[in-house]
């Protein structure tokens, strides 16, 4: 029976060959072997220290967003309530309190009227009331127009901490463009202070000491505003020694993150450091800069051991140096590809995508809070959605149901606003006009006639002509609809063709008499398919016209009433079947259909 050898590896062969016979060549492949494994460790440790920055940037701007939607929500609030003036209700003030108390992050909040009352809380074990004035002061002179403004983070002397201060103004008026007051919030910097904590009981020098990237924030001049030593950063130490930060002052506005390299002091000694930055907009004006700093030798002091051990036992200290590297660079480079991928995948839209990292280390940390972001990104993209949607929805319900309430009116006209709505998109889609213009066409034409909520119900349901002093009065229409819509910011784009569809192209149209390209399209489109079916429509005092009729009798007005592009758009429309009026009859001579007692101006007023 044949005995069987125990298997004997082939590299233990090949390394106890090598150390026998070659020590010498051996180390010195080892040296260049760790040499390699050098500038590779420095690179991953590159690669990863500006993923890390761009992380702590990104969750900086969610926690300045989070803070600045809370303010531009509450004066949103106070100019769809009409003003701050619903802050002086009972129960106000103890509203504004709690809101505080509920937010462990917001220290002061504060309504400012530009007349009346101030209405003021804070958290007096926090911030003192000459703090809270001094943090408003430096921002409320910056407020104007409808945009949030933001200051520099500051110190907050009775908590130590650093806080800071977000504006926005509440406007008023038909046109928005009056301030009539302001919503401030001091806000603790304490979650940015958290975002680039590392160690609660090793110093900055510990950290680079022990090859550990130390991470900090600066604003735009360099000062120091979150740090690993809370010190540093309430005592706003500039860092502009540090060649990185002159960088991100430099590139930070151009540069979204980037690698800076560079030499300094260090026990009086030049020591060679690896940087990188990252910018985080905190605001529309506030800037920050996070800044990651490391000991380069400190960081591959596990290849200076290498080349120790190499120096010391060639083959032994040669298979451990080379097992080692091997591993420590797959531990180091997989995690950071996958964050990489992880990134791209988001960039490109793919929320669905998550890390797969089992690493204890903070490359794992890392990997799960990536994907705890990836989770409330997906959920905050598809609520929003959502969100939109049924307020489209809504939107489009209520203009309807006004626009049938218009109409509703006058039973001669009832569903006029719908059928004027579904010609108008008929000729914009002719001219090629976007969807998004086609649908600003759409809303505009159902409340063409929304104006008429203000004429007489006499004037309205006359079941006769109009006399010249009725017809005048049912003139105003226009500008009544636009002095109701005008009131609601989110119609501002539908307001030509509420306010125009009766001008004319000669300017003998109501109510501005505007001419050709004054004229908006929009007004231009609902003008032709408002006329096309009052003109087809039966009313008291006339019948309605075939559509061959109305079509050559509005053709006969191209130039003088009419654009003849949209007029064309009609007719094109018309024999496609995109347009139907509401009864399509015989062809009759004009004579019969439109008498002249009833002229062509009143038949569409």
């Amino acid at each position: 029976m044949p005995i069987r050898l125990k298997r004997i590896r082939l590299l233990h062969i090949v390394l106890g060959t090598l150390l026998v016979i070659g020590p010498i060549p051996l180390a010195v492949a080892g040296w260049l072997l760790s040499d390699r494994s050098a500038t590779e460790l420095r690179s991953v440790e590159a690669r990863y220290q500006v993923q890390l920055v761009r992380d702590k940037a990104r969750q900086i701007e969610l926690f300045g967003q989070r803070y600045r939607d809370v303010v531009t929500g509450l004066a949103r609030a106070f100019e769809l309530a009409g003003g701050v003036r619903v802050m002086g209700a009972t129960g106000s003030d103890a509203r504004l309190r709690r809101a505080l108390q509920d937010d462990p992050n917001l220290l002061a909040l504060a309504i400012l009227p530009v007349q009346g009352e101030p209405h003021l809380a804070y958290k007096p074990d926090a911030i003192t009331r000459e703090e809270v004035d001094e943090s408003i002061a430096a921002v409320l002179a910056r407020v104007s127009g409808k945009g949030v403004v933001t200051g520099r983070p500051r110190l907050i002397r009775s908590s130590q901490e650093m806080g800071w201060t977000i504006a926005a103004p509440v406007m008023s008026g038909t046109n928005d463009e009056e301030i009539s007051a302001a919503v401030v919030a001091v806000v603790s910097f304490q979650d940015v202070f958290r975002i680039v904590w590392q160690s609660a009981t090793r110093s900055a020098d510990d950290l680079l000491t022990a090859g550990v990237p130390v991470i900090f924030v600066v604003d735009d001049n360099g000062r120091a505003v979150a740090h690993p030593d809370p010190g540093v950063a309430l005592a706003s130490k500039s860092m502009v020694d540090f060649k990185v930060v002159q960088d991100w002052m430099e590139m930070g506005a151009q540069v979204e993150s980037a690698l800076s390299p560079f030499v300094m002091e260090r026990d009086g000694k030049r020591v060679a450091m690896l940087g990188a930055y990252a910018t985080a907009e905190l605001g529309p004006d506030t800037r920050l800069g996070i800044i990651s700093v490391q000991d380069e030798r400190a960081a591959l002091r596990s290849v200076s051991d290498m080349r120790a051990q190499i120096w010391g036992i060639s083959l032994v200290g040669a298979t451990i140096a080379l097992i080692a590297g091997v591993l420590f660079a797959r531990q180091l480079t997989r995690p950071v590809q996958e964050l990489a991928a992880g990134a791209r995948r988001i960039a490109s839209g793919d929320f669905s995508y998550r890390l797969r990292i089992s690493s204890r280390t903070e490359l794992g940390e890392l990997g799960a809070s990536f994907n705890r972001m990836t989770d409330q990104l997906e959920r905050f993209i598809e609520d929003l959605r959502r969100a939109a949607d049924e307020n489209r929805e809504l939107f489009i319900g209520t203009v309807k149901a006004l626009a049938t309430a218009i109409d509703n009116k006058d039973p001669y006209t009832r569903g006029h606003s719908e059928r004027v709505s579904r010609f108008s998109v008929a000729i914009a889609r002719r001219l090629g006009l976007t969807e998004d213009e086609v649908e600003k066409v759409r809303i505009s034409a159902l409340l063409h006639d929304v104006g008429k909520i203000g004429i007489d119900d006499r004037i309205l349901k006359k079941p006769a002509p109009l006399t010249d002093e009725e017809f005048e009065i049912m003139k105003q229409h226009p500008q009544k609809g636009y002095r109701i819509m005008s009131q609601i910011p989110a119609m501002r784009e539908f307001l030509p063709g509420i306010y125009m569809h009766h001008e004319r192209l000669d300017g003998l149209g109501y109510p501005q008499g505007l001419k050709e390209d004054e004229i908006p399209l929009q007004a231009r489109i609902i003008s032709v398919a408002d006329s096309f079916d009052a003109m087809t429509t039966d009313r008291p005092y006339q019948r309605g016209m075939s559509a061959e009729t109305a079509l050559e009798l509005i053709q006969s007005h191209v130039g003088t009433r009419y654009d003849g592009r949209v007029v064309q758009a009609l007719i094109e429309a018309y024999r496609s079947g995109q347009v139907r009026p509401v009864g399509v009859r015989p062809s009759r001579s004009t004579e019969q259909l439109a008498p002249a007692s009833v002229p062509l101006e009143r038949i569409s007023a």
